[in-house]
This record gives C-alpha cells, structure tokens and sequence, in this order.
C-alpha cells in the first residue's frame, strides 16, 4: 500500500511535463520511501532506473550501460563511463526519458570524480527530452552537491527532501484499526514507512517484542548503521542522542551527561540538526536566537531504540528483557504531544478553531510549562492547550483546565483573547465541557477527522 506523498508526485509530475530539461536531486534518510516513490512515478513512463552500489564510478557506468543497452536497444558494447554511455542513450532517447540514479551517493562516496562527470553529462549530452533524477540517502553528501563550491552547483533545476510521513498519513495505512494503537505504532517508528509496516496492528505488544526486541530484527540494530553510515566516527554523537532520549534538552545537561565539554557540544548539535535526526526549539513566544532553547530527538525510532532498546541489549541476548509497559506508556505521552500539534495544525488549515494561528510550539518558564500554545500575533489570540496521554473524567478535565488557566497568565501576553484547551486519549462529557467554552478533543475526533473531515 502506498501511502499519501500526493504533493512530491504532484511537484515530479509538473518537471516530468515541463518540456525541459530537468534535473531533480531527490535525498532523505535510509528508509523514509525514496525507491518508492520514484518506482510509483515512473511505473508508467519511458524511464531508466538504476540502482547505484559501492562498487565505484566505471564499474557502475558498465552495469548502467548494459541494463539501459537492454531496455533501448543498443549496441552491445564496453562502455565504463556515465559519459559515454549518456552520448549512447541520447541517440535513441524517446521524445521524454525518465533516467532514475538511486543511491547517486554512493558513487559520491566512492569516487570524488563524480560530480565533475555528471556535470558534463549535464552540461553537454543532456537536451530537454531528458528528466534526470538523482536520489541518495547520505544526506550529507547529497546537500553537499548544492554547495557553491560543487561542479554540480547550479545544475540541479530542483531539489526535495523526502522526510517521514506526518501521524495522519500513517493512520491512513491501519484502517479500522483503534488510533490508540496506531499512536503507539507511530511513537515507535515515526513516518519512516519500512517501519511501520513491520507492525499489523493487531497485537502491538507482541508486535513490538518480535520486531524491536528480537536480535535477529531488522530494527534491532538499524540505529547503529544508519548512523555509522552517515557520520562515521559514533559515539560522542550515540552518547548526545541517549542523553536526549533521556530527557536532558539544555545543551549542559548534555555535555554532562555526554561528558562533553559544553563549549563543544554545538558543532555537534549542528550536525545531528543538519541530518534531521535533532531538532532546536524555544518557547514559543520567544526570538530564534533566545538563549531558553532545548534539544530534542526529532526522530520517533531513535527516540524508541535509545530508551529501550540500546539501554537493554545484555539482557535482550541472553534473553532475560522484560518490558516496562508503564514507562513505555510515559515514553507514548511524550510522542502524543507531538501528534497533537499536528492535529491542531490540521484543524487551523480547515478553519476549525476560534481562530487561525501563525505559530505553535511548546512555552516554558522557570518550571512552568505549557504543551502547546497556538498564537496569532497580529489578531493578538491565543490558545493554550495541555496534552494528556489518558483517560480523564470530566472532573479531572477540570482540574487539568484550571491549572492550564493559571499558568496562562505568566506567558505575560495581558490584552490578548485568551482560549483554553485539552488533548487527551479520552474525555468524558466533552459536550459540558464545550457548553462552558473549553476547547477539548480526544482520539474520537481525531478518528472523525481521519475518516471523514467532518466538523470536529
């Protein structure tokens, strides 16, 4: 099942049907459905697709050769250079090719010529019957190519970085199947589709067991290749991710943790930043550049492996792991804070809130926190909202609104329309709740808004 990507099929389809000339660097991390979804682009079009591996530049441009001299009928000849073997294929080009390069970065990795020879075969053999795209999941490398100082800069005609699917389009692939498993499922595996689709939905529990917990899974030691892939040289960099799943989110509980010096810990958080896996916030009412900012994991499987998974490798081998549900279900409550931004950021796109909002994120102040608080600036309004990963009673709901009340009024926004709301699992009597002019949701009408868009 293919799941959503309608606005990266929509952008390929608008260079597919320019008529030019069009070059396409296409990246994202190991897993997120690169291969995917340029094999669902092309399946009905004249294209070439070939798969790059380490092996180096001519023996790559001898198998490319060879597997395009099949498919356009060519001469069966020895060509070892992408050069050449463009000069071949543009003799017999159709009047639009499709020519797919998965994995471009490893012919980067393997032979620093690379850049210097697409550029030719841009520059000279390429003509507007062509649509080149190149993909690769070294993120670094691929972003590299769009740097000033890369014979490729100013080649590319455009550029996407394919990032997980957001909680709503992972729902889509587990129909009829309860949201609180699928949060659960999510806050595992994020939007990364291989992941996911590990899990039924069925029995998360015991799915989680075989598909984490195994050491002969593929997710048992994805983390460690992934990262080793990217960033050679590990651990200072294993030890800043266990500290931020953790919970340590100021860079010197990092440092101490990682035992770092604090005066270090920037370059490293600007690499782990770059790759996506790390992601800088403030509070929400402050500037960029406040100094108030915190650290997070911005990736739900590595948030996951660092928690459980790596922590407990001894006894997982000689299989003596056993699970805690409880502080798995506290881990679930961190994630479904994150779910909730999203749903709030769908209501505001279908105009289903009080208002609209510029910009949401987390507030905190000297021990005080707010989960969300949604702003407009220029209407001067404001949503606060809690996020709570439980069963509440109406009287509970109360509880967690009045005390959301009062810390309201230390984010110091005096003269703006205040609004006041709750995300939970379950909430009972929302009605009486919404009589009084709270704002309140829980998984019910996340499920109306999945199925339906129906007014939540």
């Amino acid at each position: 099942m293919f799941v959503n990507r309608k606005d990266e099929l929509t952008l390929l389809d608008k260079l597919y049907r320019s008529g030019k000339k069009e070059v396409l660097i296409l990246y994202g991390r190991r897993r997120v459905g690169k291969t995917e979804l340029v094999k669902r682009f092309i399946e009905d079009k004249p294209a070439i697709y070939f798969l790059a591996d380490r092996d180096g530049l001519k023996a790559n441009a001898r198998r490319f050769y060879l597997e395009t001299a099949e498919k356009l009928g060519l001469p069966a000849v020895e060509v070892d250079d992408f050069r050449k073997a463009f000069e071949l294929i543009k003799l017999k080009a159709p009047e639009r090719l499709l020519v797919v390069i998965d994995e471009f970065s490893y012919l980067l990795l393997t032979d620093k010529n690379t850049p210097a020879v697409f550029q030719h075969v841009v520059d000279e053999i390429l003509d507007d019957r062509f649509f080149l795209i190149l993909t690769g999941s070294l993120v670094g490398l691929m972003e590299g190519l769009m740097s000033y100082n890369n014979p490729l800069y100013g080649r590319r005609t455009a550029q996407l970085k394919l990032k997980p699917l957001g909680f709503f389009h992972v729902a889509e692939y587990f129909p009829g199947k309860p949201l609180e498993t699928v949060v659960r499922i999510y806050s595992v595996t994020g939007g990364v589709p291989m992941y996911f689709r590990l899990f039924r939905g069925e029995d998360f529990e015991k799915e989680l067991m075989e598909t984490a917990f195994s050491p002969t899974s593929i997710l048992y030691e994805e983390p460690e290749f992934i990262l080793r892939e990217e960033l050679g040289e590990v651990h200072r960099y294993y030890l800043i991710l266990e500290a931020l799943a953790n919970g340590r989110h100021r860079v010197s509980e990092i440092a101490q943790y990682a035992g770092i010096e604090a005066k270090d810990m920037p370059k490293y958080l600007r690499t782990l930043i770059s790759l996506d896996l790390v992601r800088r916030e403030v509070p929400v009412t402050e500037s960029e550049r406040s100094r108030k900012a915190r650290y997070y994991l911005n990736d739900n499987f590595l948030n996951f492996w660092f928690r459980f998974v790596k922590p407990n490798r001894g006894k997982i081998e000689i299989g003596a792991f056993e699970m805690d549900w409880k502080a798995f279900n506290t881990y679930v409550g961190r994630v479904f804070e994150e779910v909730a931004r999203e749903f709030l950021i769908e209501l505001n796109k279908a105009g289903r809130l009080p208002f609209r909002f510029t910009k949401v994120g987390k507030w905190w102040h000297r021990g005080e926190e707010i989960d969300l608080v949604a702003l407009n600036e220029r209407e001067r309004r404001a949503l606060f909202a809690e996020v709570k990963w439980k069963e509440l009673s109406e009287r509970e709901a109360r509880g967690v609104l009045g005390e959301l009340e009062r810390k309201s009024e230390l984010v110091g926004l005096e003269g703006w329309e205040h609004y006041y709301g709750l995300i939970s699992k379950e909430i009972r009597n929302k009605k009486a709740l919404k009589d009084e002019s709270w704002v309140v949701w829980d998984l019910e009408d996340f499920e109306r808004l999945i199925s339906s868009g129906s007014e939540v």
